[in-house]
């Protein structure tokens, strides 16, 4: 695709960036088969396609449009299109580029910028989210259904565990997860304690900054992994392993670090050292998998009357932010089937499920679509559990469904402890 750059872009990082990834588009349109967006409004607007047309016409200096930015707004950031390009077009990247832009053209309606303002200011706080959370669970019976769907249900938290190792790996805790789902975490440490790996937790890390990316606050978001890796970087020096995530959407965030920051004179070499130290729980427990397999053999044992029935089979939605964004698709599935579960993938298990971040706040009716299109191929499959690797995506299928809706990690603690 030949472009013409306007000037108030061109030889900037991001016009040099735009210009490089819309020259690799071919127009094939691949990408429309497999965008959720497009399957659900047939727009060609509301495709890849489409978007990188409406972007390639920005930095070309048209004029931006609301409508514009409602396609964007549109875009899940599943990044599926990126999986079944055949030349490789980074568009995630090229979006992020698209919206920054449009945000700085076109003012929101008031609605949409209280509400933006108010997501940006709110969920990345935890210091704000977790007693506001602690609330609604505690009064979730009384809220309205829509409400209610975005407040699970308090556990029971784990105890976390105590030994201290040689080894030693750091772990983002995250800014929402804590207080949704306290014992992703927890189970998490406890996974890697039965490996002989002590899990760390910097207090000063919060968001990993795809909120306020993802809202078009840039500035803040870069703000945001700054603290990250002011916050890891006396741990870095002490010589930890990894740093470990297990909420996929923060991983594909920290492992984009040194390209976010990359004209940070201050922060780019840090950036791509914490890029290059972080991985998701299953790289990790994919590397330890004999170890692992060994441990619940040792485990095993007959169950009392009244013990919880063994988990023999399951179905695993993987997040786009595992299978698109980190390109880890089918790394859970073989490690649980290594350790005895049968694991049933849905069909179209590609296309995502409609929960994006906070896109089941800013596009509810797409957001649910999406996920009554997944739960019913999940649910097809007839099995025990439903699993995922992302805590947006836990909750907002939990919403839909009365099969009960965790994290694959979850489910190892409990084969380890059982």
């Amino acid at each position: 695709m030949q472009t013409r750059l306007a000037d108030f872009i061109r030889n900037t990082p991001d016009g040099i960036e735009a210009d490089a990834i819309l020259r690799k588009c071919v127009h094939c349109g691949f990408c429309t088969a497999t965008c959720p967006t497009y399957q659900l409004l047939g727009d060609e607007l509301d495709g890849p396609r489409g978007r990188i047309y409406l972007i390639k016409q920005m930095v070309e200096g048209a004029s931006v449009s609301r409508s514009t930015q409602m396609h964007l707004d549109r875009c899940l950031s599943c990044r599926s299109c990126e999986t079944t390009c055949p030349s490789g077009v980074q568009y995630g990247r090229l979006l992020d580029i698209g919206r920054k832009m449009a945000a700085e053209k076109i003012t929101r309606p008031l609605r949409q910028r209280l509400l933006h303002r108010m997501l940006a200011s709110l969920v990345p706080n935890s210091a704000l989210f977790t007693p506001l959370m602690r609330f609604a669970q505690h009064i979730r019976p009384l809220l309205p259904r829509a409400l209610r769907d975005k407040v699970p249900v308090r556990q029971r938290a784990l105890a976390w565990p105590t030994a201290q190792h040689a080894r030693k790996m750091l772990m983002l805790a995250g800014c929402v997860q804590p207080s949704m789902m306290p014992n992703v975490n927890i189970a998490t440490a406890r996974v890697l304690d039965a490996l002989g790996i002590e899990t760390l937790v910097a207090p000063q890390a919060g968001c990993c900054g795809a909120i306020r990316l993802h809202l078009g606050y840039h500035n803040e978001a870069l703000d945001d992994i700054r603290a990250n890796i002011d916050a890891w970087w006396p741990y870095v020096e002490q010589g930890v392993e990894a740093i470990v995530i297990n909420a996929s959407g923060c991983g594909v965030t920290a492992k984009e670090y040194a390209h976010l920051l990359r004209a940070d004179l201050v922060y780019a070499a840090k950036a791509k050292r914490i890029a290059s130290l972080t991985h998701d729980i299953a790289e990790v427990l994919s590397s330890h998998e004999d170890a692992l397999v060994r441990l619940i053999a040792s485990c095993s044992k007959p169950s009392p009357v009244h013990a919880v029935p063994a988990i023999h089979t399951v179905a695993f939605h993987p997040p786009c932010t595992l299978q698109h964004g980190q390109r880890l698709g089918g790394k859970v599935e073989q490690l649980l089937g290594a350790l005895g579960l049968e694991v049933r993938l849905p069909a179209d298990s590609h296309l995502c499920c409609g929960s994006a971040g906070t896109y089941t706040l800013t596009q509810p009716t797409l957001a649910y679509a999406l996920r009554d299109q997944k739960l019913e191929q999940l649910e097809a499959k007839d099995a025990q559990l439903i699993l995922s690797a992302n805590v947006g995506c836990i909750a907002h299928l939990q919403s839909g469904t009365s099969t009960p809706v965790v994290h694959w990690i979850e489910l190892v603690e409990h084969m380890l402890s059982h």
